[in-house]
């Protein structure tokens, strides 16, 4: 089950990956393919009984995934979970207590004063900062704007931020996806007008009532200002995460932030309309230098030539993409800029790994 060879130094670190074969875990295979800065000791996939025994190619060599227990831990260094939060919340503390120092894509940890958010271009620092031997991944539609964001905070210092997401169906995970494929078909070549219902009749016809949906309203020919589970106040869980994720990856415990999350019918990719306000005087040109040195962040924006970035161009990107950056005309010291990420790859995945990069470099 190893994936080590020549070159690989005796004491590289063991990877554990739990969750190998769900949709994250096989886009993050996906990546461990495609990155090489690492030379992992072995590589262990790990999943539930059911998928024990499934052969899968991992940087060529053809590894036997074996089933989630405490066992599986034994000699692993670093366990990445990209798993659901309840199985997270079990099983993470469980790999802690055999050694590993885990990594975890869930939201079971997240706001745990005792685990550190990381996102590795904003506070690589916190991941040495691990009472728990636990480290958490923020959420997919907060990540987005992240690598962005926190390069402006730390020139100019980030006091407000009001945020709209654009968020893709797949963020819901694959029922969400399938529900928006099949009201896409049931629509299809139907003259659906603009009277109010008529996008409902159409689906109850099909046989896909809103009822049963994952969605509280049709998302095909749609935008539905709903995302998450409902909070007090009338706030939703996703809006809440991003402010308080937010407040923790950037270390600003006090910071103002107001967020309206909206699902779209988009497959992949989230995209959000950022306003941002600092204490120091920004402009558009200085901001425009910040994303440019940016690694992980690849600057589009060009009005004249209507170039912006949109969720069906960045689909399996790795970076986060920016355009659309103004100086807000009416507020001082605020920029207003849209984001997009694949939420599926930086998002989650992506991410997740780029933690265990880091952290391997450390031990």
């Amino acid at each position: 089950m190893t994936s080590s060879g020549a070159g690989v130094p005796q004491n590289a670190a063991v990877l554990a990956l739990v969750g190998a074969t769900g949709a994250v875990g096989t886009v993050m295979i996906d990546i461990m393919n495609t990155r090489s800065s690492v030379p992992w000791g072995e590589i262990r996939l790990i999943a539930s009984p059911r998928s024990a025994g499934k052969k899968i190619s991992v940087r060529g060599q053809e590894l036997t995934v074996i089933a989630l227990s405490p066992e599986a831990f034994d000699g692993v260094d670093i366990a990445m979970f990209d798993v659901p939060d309840e199985v997270s919340a079990e099983w993470a503390p469980i790999a802690a207590e055999r050694g590993a120092i885990a990594i975890d894509n869930s939201g079971a940890f997240r706001m745990d004063p005792d685990v550190p958010l990381v996102v590795p271009e904003v506070n690589a620092d916190q991941i040495d900062n691990r009472p728990r031997g636990i480290i958490s991944n923020p959420n997919c539609t907060t990540l987005s704007m992240m690598a962005s964001l926190g390069a402006l905070h730390r020139e100019f210092e980030l006091k407000e931020l009001v945020v709209a997401s654009y968020q893709a169906a797949s963020g819901g995970g694959q029922a969400a996806i399938d529900r928006l494929y099949a009201e896409i078909a049931a629509l299809a070549g139907k003259e659906v007008g603009v009277v109010a219902g008529d996008v409902r009749a159409a689906l109850d016809a099909a046989g896909l009532p809103v009822s049963e949906s994952p969605f509280p309203a049709p998302l095909a020919l749609n935008v539905v200002p709903w995302a998450g589970s409902l909070k007090d106040e009338g706030w939703t869980s996703e809006e809440l995460k991003v402010r308080n994720e937010a407040r923790k990856i950037l270390g600003i415990p006090d910071l103002k932030v107001s967020a309206t999350c909206v699902r779209v019918p988009v497959v992949t990719t989230h995209s959000l309309a950022v306003h941002a306000t600092f204490a120091r005087e920004v402009t558009v040109e200085a901001a425009h230098k910040i994303f440019e040195s940016q690694p992980t962040v690849v600057l589009v924006d060009d009005p004249a030539a209507k170039r912006f970035p949109t969720p069906a161009d960045m689909v399996g990107e790795d970076p986060t993409y920016v355009g659309r950056v103004r100086q807000a005309l009416d507020f001082p010291n605020t920029l207003d800029f849209f984001v997009c990420g694949d939420n599926l790859r930086k998002g989650a995945a992506l991410n997740t790994y780029e933690v265990a990069e880091e952290l391997a470099k450390r031990l």
